[in-house]
């Protein structure tokens, strides 16, 4: 997944480097009212100001470390992300640290701890519990040359109500920040962070008042001893309260991997919730029982009481929710811990259980399980989606058995949902059953390439509801098909390939179609349905800044003949993409993409005319443009392809300026006369034709993107396109050329100030059909090679352009197009203008660009980012163009993230040496060896030079170049692992 803007959202604790928080939502909390007359008491103590802390913090601090971190994949409960944390040192000699289990993360990560010196060292994961939120990262001690590092001894037993404790740590990013509190509460559930992310459960929680925020998640809870009686791991991001884990069971952890043995966890699939006594009655809790475990353990308010239990699982039909939990084998139970203890230490094996429901003591016997087994280690990717089975964590959360195929990132072939990329379960997958994950891998295999399947899933916040999708399967573009699995020696995912090419695609038959024709009262309309047909576009990569993965538009059949349709440049940004054509809702036909037309906003697509028994026809074509006032007929198609036929008028016809997209520059149509129509129906359907009486497609409806992804729906008079139709009558592409500057409207009377004489104005008037306006320059593009891209400036007013055969009075932007195509000599690509700049008349000679130079063509994948050269986009609104690399999108969770390339940024220099080119920039990155860092020098859109370290990964994140020599062609991966 690339990103292109962020979304801000938090978990308690954590601060992500790029503006976003790693976790989840706000904490809610019910209301307590207070009876009239009660005043509520607040007691304020001053915390910290005893002597001795100033020695504790002094000898803390030497533990606790800043960790930058990349989560690279999304997996399971989380999203691929770069963010920071905290973490502290528990086992100097060994190099063991101790953060959160949300900082590890469940799947693969990288990052480096920085040490209170500015020491910085790699870390690597050894160890995260399936359920509570603690993990351990390995260093090399002997990374740490210039620092003594101490550790901190893991004391769970002091920590106390009314305790006086300090989270030390990096609170919002800051490095170091010192926090102090007093402890509140020792016996509070687990805090929930909301659905479909990571939550503990079957534990107590610390509570306290330390106002803890992003960056402070895995900071030590210190005690004026200097013990760490805590870990901190979350809070309500609305009050100042803090949640703390307790360190008991990391403690275990910690020991059974300083002694080399594996950390055994069990469990019986049960969620257990600490309820107080007066619930525990209500719910069927024996007085004898209450007095019982009152006795025994003084200090306690609740028991244990079953909240979830899972199908399938060991306690399934022998633990209900609601259940009081009395003893397992014998012990009386009181806290999360011996519980916790006693499974741990069986797995496999039987345990007795005694609970109490309805006022009975009910005994019951389990198999503990191994709660590693259920906790998934692998993940497979294929047609740019991730994969793996569902989690006792997500399973939990519903309440449903642990077994299903997960898609922790639906994108690529699998974009399930709008702006949903988890959280979804396959049941199907074209028509085969999946319950696991290796079924789902056996599955794939056998479907080619560019097959249509159908798939049954659903989405765990709605199991209710199953969803029946059709979608394509992509080899092609994500050619990749193999499986990760974690690997704790290394710290590493070990990557498998599954099947290293797709069977073919399958040949494509001819197929009948029913065309039902357009139910309307204008005859003339009645048939255009054999002239529309719906274009989807599946997009893999972000090339040109596009952030989309897929769109859909209707496309007008223009050469039956020849098997040519136009589309918007809305649906079809580029031509890196797949786009399949959908005819009378009954075949599909594969399409290739071959015109963009650089400044109008339509792309040209050809299909294969054999491949349907009846023909498509093209409709007839106006050779009159369109004038204000005129009556006409609309259809148009909505979202959810219905057609609506309308009559309605024509309310205006200029030269249309849409805004630019200031924070990541894309495609952006211009200089055309855009026709809008006297009707609210036009943006609410986004595709279609405008028609005349006779049936006759007097402009098409096109939707355009601007900026912040706003879309515009106008009509683009066909008569603009005439000259490049009658090229493809004959096959030929159209070789077209532009004036690379942006033009708009003046009226008479600026014009009259800006120095354009009276015999200019009447000339204007005469040539006129419409109100008189003179065209203006409001924009001058950079060509590639960083110089003026035509010769005019910004403010020139165009009064005639043509050369000594033929001259054109400019009213509207087609008199330049009219000049450009009738010029005497096609091989000189210059065209006279007559201009007035600066109150001076002027005859200039303006350079023209080939249309085919703004479709990029070089792109190179390198460490997450996605260089390419500047396109069009860029160029129309930037000065100067640093360089040539431009970062066009980062990947998610990739070290082009994590150390902050940034998109729209330029890379000029590569350790020091120049790369004003994609080519250049290549050769440079071959020789950087895999997990070191590099120098970078970039300049920002604004301009601004900064330099960058930078530590590249090439073995989640191989550099991948491709080109377009006639078609999109992978080169293989730079292999820098090997030097």
């Amino acid at each position: 997944m690339y990103d292109v803007e962020q979304i801000p959202h938090k978990r308690g604790g954590d601060h992500e480097t790029n503006g976003r928080a790693d976790g989840a939502k706000k904490l809610k909390y019910e209301d307590v009212s207070m009876d009239d007359g009660d005043e509520e008491f607040v007691a304020e103590i001053e915390a910290g100001d005893h002597p001795k802390w100033q020695h504790i913090v002094e000898t803390v601090v030497k533990t606790v470390v800043s960790i930058h971190f990349a989560q690279v994949v999304s997996f399971d409960t989380e999203s691929a992300l770069c963010s920071e944390a905290t973490g502290f040192v528990v086992d100097a000699e060994r190099g063991i640290i101790l953060t959160n289990r949300h900082v590890v993360g469940p799947g693969p990560f990288i990052g480096y701890a920085v040490f209170d010196n500015h020491e910085e060292c790699e870390v690597k994961p050894i160890y995260r519990d399936p359920v509570h939120d603690f993990g351990f990262l390995k260093y090399n001690p002997k990374d740490i040359k210039y620092m003594e590092v101490r550790e901190l001894q893991l004391r769970p037993d002091l920590a106390k109500i009314g305790a006086e404790i300090m989270v030390i740590g990096n609170d919002s990013g800051e490095k170091l920040s010192i926090l102090s509190g007093f402890i509140s509460r020792l016996d509070r559930n687990a805090p929930d962070y909301g659905i479909n992310s990571y939550n503990d459960f079957n534990t107590e929680y610390l509570q306290a008042a330390a106002s803890a925020s992003g960056g402070s998640s895995g900071s030590p809870v210190v005690n004026i001893d200097g013990h760490a009686v805590a870990l901190q791991a979350g809070g309500n991001t609305e009050t100042s309260t803090d949640f703390f884990l307790p360190v008991y069971r990391v403690l275990r952890a910690l020991r059974c991997i300083q002694s080399g043995q594996p950390v055994t966890r069990g469990t019986i699939q049960v969620q257990w919730l600490l309820e107080p006594f007066d619930k525990c009655r209500r719910l069927g809790l024996r007085p004898d029982s209450e007095k019982l475990m009152r006795e025994t353990f003084p200090e306690l308010n609740g028991l244990l009481v079953s909240a979830v239990t899972l199908p399938q699982g060991p306690a399934d039909g022998l633990i209900k929710e609601g259940d009081c939990l009395i003893s397992v084998n014998g012990q009386l139970i009181s806290t999360f811990i011996t519980v916790d203890e006693i499974q741990d230490s069986n797995v496999g094996n039987e345990i007795e259980i005694v609970i109490q429901r309805g006022g009975k003591d009910i005994t019951v016997k389990c198999k503990v399980g191994d709660l590693h087994a259920i906790t998934p280690s692998r993940y497979v990717n294929v047609c740019g989606a991730t994969f793996n089975d569902l989690s006792y964590q997500m399973a939990r959360i519903y309440a449903i058995a642990v077994k299903g195929v997960h898609v922790s990132n639906a994108s690529g072939s699998f974009v399930l949902g709008q702006n949903v990329p988890n959280g979804w379960l396959l049941d199907e997958v074209d028509g085969t059953e999946v319950s696991n994950l290796d079924e789902f891998v056996e599955v794939m295999k056998k479907i080619p390439d560019k097959a249509f399947v159908t798939l049954k899933c659903r989405h765990l916040t709605d199991l209710h509801v199953p969803l029946i999708k059709f979608v394509q399967i992509d080899r092609h573009w994500h050619s990749s098909f193999r499986q990760a699995v974690r690997n704790d020696e290394s710290g590493l995912w070990d990557f498998k390939t599954l099947q290293e090419d797709a069977l073919p695609p399958q040949p494509l038959n001819p197929t009948d179609v029913n065309f039902v024709g357009i139910p309307t009262e204008f005859s003339g309309c009645q048939s255009l349905d054999r002239s529309l047909v719906l274009c989807k576009s599946t997009i893999p990569l972000p090339l040109d800044s596009s952030n989309v993965q897929s769109r859909k538009a209707y496309g007008v059949v223009i050469d039956a003949t020849n098997g040519y349709l136009l589309t918007s440049r809305y649906c079809v940004p580029h031509d890196l993409l797949d786009v399949t054509v959908t005819v009378a809702e009954s075949v599909f036909l594969p399409t290739k993409v071959v015109f963009l037309h650089p400044t109008k906003g339509y792309a040209i697509l050809k299909y294969d005319p054999k491949l349907i028994c009846e023909r498509l026809l093209t409709p007839q074509f106006s050779s009159q443009p369109l004038r204000r006032g005129e009556k006409v007929t609309f259809v148009g198609y909505n979202r959810a392809s219905r057609v609506l036929v309308e009559e309605t008028k024509i309310s205006d016809i200029g030269l249309i300026h849409l805004p630019n997209n200031v924070t990541c520059p894309r495609f952006k149509a211009s200089n055309f006369e855009a026709v809008l129509i006297d009707s609210n129906l036009g943006q609410q359907y986004s595709s279609g034709v405008l028609c005349g009486q006779d049936g006759a497609v007097r402009a098409f409806w096109l939707a355009f993107e601007a900026d912040e992804d706003k879309t515009y729906s106008m009509g683009l008079d066909v008569t603009d396109v005439l000259w490049e139709l009658e090229k493809l009558k004959t096959n030929n592409v159209p070789d077209v050329k532009i004036v690379d500057a942006e033009f708009g409207n003046i009226s008479i009377v600026n014009a009259r100030i800006s120095g354009v004489t009276e015999q200019a104005i009447k000339e204007l008037g005469v040539a006129s059909f419409d109100q008189p306006r003179f065209l203006s320059v409001s924009k001058v593009s950079v060509a590639l090679e960083n110089t003026q891209s035509c010769g005019l400036k910004h403010g020139d007013i165009i009064l005639k352009v043509g050369d000594e055969s033929v001259s054109y009075t400019v009213t509207q932007y087609r008199d330049i197009e009219k000049a450009i195509r009738n010029r005497k000599d096609h091989s000189n690509n210059t065209l006279s203008f007559k201009i007035v700049r600066n109150k001076q008349l002027l005859d200039i000679d303006v350079s023209l660009s080939n249309g085919s130079s703004f479709v990029t063509k070089h792109l190179v994948y390198w460490s997450g980012a996605l260089l390419q050269e500047p396109h069009h986009g860029v160029r129309q609104v930037i000065k100067q163009l640093p360089s040539k690399v431009y970062c066009t999108a980062m990947a998610s969770g990739s070290p082009a993230r994590l150390y902050t390339i940034g998109v729209t940024n330029f890379i000029t220099h590569v350790n020091e040496q120049p790369t004003p080119t994609l080519e250049e920039f290549v050769k440079v990155v071959k020789s950087i060896k895999d997990n070191t860092y590099c120098k970078l020098r970039i300049v920002s859109f604004d301009n601004v030079p900064f330099a960058q370290t930078f530590k590249v990964n090439y073995h989640y994140f191989e550099t991948m170049e491709m080109k377009n020599e006639g078609e999109w062609r992978e080169y293989g991966q730079l292999d820098s692992s090997s030097l």
